[in-house]
């Protein structure tokens, strides 16, 4: 059947694939939400200055130039002059690879080239315009990029893309262009595998981008970045510290679920965006997304006081005020740091991990085994000498929890896996948190009732925005009395909860 809708000319920057879930393409309807943050004088201004230092379909400058070309519509009043003005004198960009050059140049030029005969820029005397792309090379240190942190055995010159993208790999980004940007706006790479076990280890980047945006000093900086920084990621403490610090950050947009930002790419804790504004600091507006809908919207300071974190729900904030008011000890006080009993051990030169030497069936002076990775069964029986720390913790009656766990796309979520009793004379690898010691299983099963209720698993969540869910994550949770079993009736009378309060937890946590 012959579609009748004839007139629909879809937005080719609206169905392009993404290159993978690093490199992510924008949605122009994202675009322009970002865009919206941005004051509307600065599209009347014929001076105003735009960069994407990472563009891939140039959604972000063509909008850009849509809005200059309606602002500018008075000033320059000849259509051709005023698109003149706009691509030779105000749109700005670094592409990440050579095709997306291309691609930006098109969307910006309707032209790969320039200077052609096609391209609607008429002063271009190069076919690049203002789109540069350079193919740069890894400054190697100790095997490792001393730029972006690349691992040479990953990204070496043989393979078909070394991800060496050129803004982030000069100290100084002001050689680029030499000149001052008003705006700098896009959506950086966002990881490198660093090479670890079988490759699948990354190392975040989008840090990077960031910090290099900064030191060009715009009027309003605009990117969107993975929310794990808010309170992990793999070496973001110095960048988490500074972000939560910076009072220039005044508007930030959160989806804890990536897919109400990129349909069909999950990213584990979400993205965000923000709006930095050099000249205006203050305190951050803060917007939730679910879906297709803005949940929830608050002006406060991004760093909480009492906190290292930032506490993405904006009705937490309240509940956690009133948690700690009690000034209780904290549960993460009863927890032992990654890797309790020694086992991760790895090959020489090498991040792949010593398998420990174990039996399924216990024999003569042996210890249970918890472990994962090797087995399906994940249960087996080591010797006692086998144990090269805290062996004074194996025959205590403890729990034991999974690091990792991975909540799924849509609330509620579980947050944590299912603890367990670990039993006196037992251990563990570094897949389990040790939990402990208590001094009977009783203690130990009143422990777990505590763990499996919804206000646990909802402050655990507070801190936990990426899969792994270390010790750090359950900083919020305070201390109970074990001598019996906890529920979530006892807890939200306890901290004095209301109803409200308790339906935002429950819809958040199950």
């Amino acid at each position: 059947m012959i579609n009748k809708r004839l007139d629909y000319n879809p937005d080719i920057l609206s169905c392009i694939a993404n290159l993978s879930s690093d490199e992510v393409f924008t949605h122009p309807k994202v675009a322009n939400d970002m865009l919206n943050l941005l004051p509307q004088k600065i599209w009347s201004n014929k001076k105003t200055i735009i960069l994407d230092p990472f563009s891939k379909t140039g959604i972000f400058l063509r909008e850009s130039v849509k809005r200059l070309d309606s602002g500018l519509n008075k000033s320059i009043n000849n259509k051709k002059d005023r698109i003149d003005h706009i691509l030779e004198k105000q749109i700005y960009g670094i592409s990440i690879t050579e095709l997306t050059s291309l691609v930006t140049r098109r969307s910006l030029y309707c032209s790969k080239k320039a200077n052609n005969k096609y391209s609607i820029a008429s002063n271009f005397k190069n076919e690049f315009g203002n789109i540069r792309y350079n193919e740069i090379k890894h400054l190697w240190k100790n095997d490792k990029c001393d730029f972006c942190g690349a691992n040479k055995s990953s990204y070496d010159r043989n393979k078909l893309d070394s991800h060496a993208y050129e803004f982030i790999h000069h100290k100084d980004p002001n050689h680029f262009f030499n000149m001052k940007f008003d705006v700098i706006i896009g959506n950086p790479p966002y990881q490198l595998n660093d090479g670890g076990g079988t490759g699948s280890s990354a190392i975040p980047i989008y840090q990077k981008f960031v910090e290099q945006a900064k030191k060009l000093n715009p009027r309003y900086l605009s990117m969107i970045i993975p929310s794990r920084w808010f309170s992990g990621g793999r070496g973001l403490d110095e960048f988490r510290n500074e972000m939560l610090n910076d009072k220039r950050i005044r508007v930030l947009h959160d989806f804890p679920n990536s897919n109400d930002c990129f349909a069909g790419v999950t990213i584990e804790g979400g993205v965000c965006y923000f709006l930095w504004d050099r000249d205006n600091p203050g305190d951050c507006k803060i917007y939730t997304h679910s879906k297709d809908k803005i949940i929830s919207e608050a002006t406060r300071p991004l760093l909480e006081k009492g906190t290292d974190t930032f506490i993405r729900y904006n009705p937490a904030v309240k509940i956690l005020k009133k948690i700690s008011k009690l000034n209780e000890k904290k549960f993460n006080d009863l927890m032992f740091a990654n890797d309790p009993f020694g086992y991760d051990v790895r090959e020489k030169g090498s991040y792949k991990r010593v398998k420990p030497k174990y039996k399924i069936k216990p024999f003569r002076n042996s210890v249970k085994f918890y472990y994962n990775g090797w087995s399906t069964k994940g249960v087996g029986y080591v010797e006692k000498d086998s144990i090269s720390k805290n062996l004074n913790l194996v025959d205590e009656h403890k729990v034991f929890i999974s690091k990792a766990y991975g909540m799924g796309g849509l609330p509620p979520y579980k947050v944590i896996n299912t603890p367990f009793y670990g039993g006196h004379s037992s251990c563990c690898t570094e897949t389990y948190l040790y939990i402990g010691p208590f001094k009977d299983k009783i203690t130990c099963e009143n422990v777990i009732s505590y763990m499996n209720t919804k206000l646990f698993r909802f402050l655990v969540l507070l801190k936990k925005n990426t899969q792994n869910a270390m010790k750090g994550v359950y900083d919020f949770i305070p201390l109970q009395n074990f001598t019996s079993k906890t529920d979530d009736k006892f807890l939200y009378k306890k901290y004095k909860l209301d109803k409200d309060e308790i339906q935002f937890i429950e819809t958040l946590v199950t």
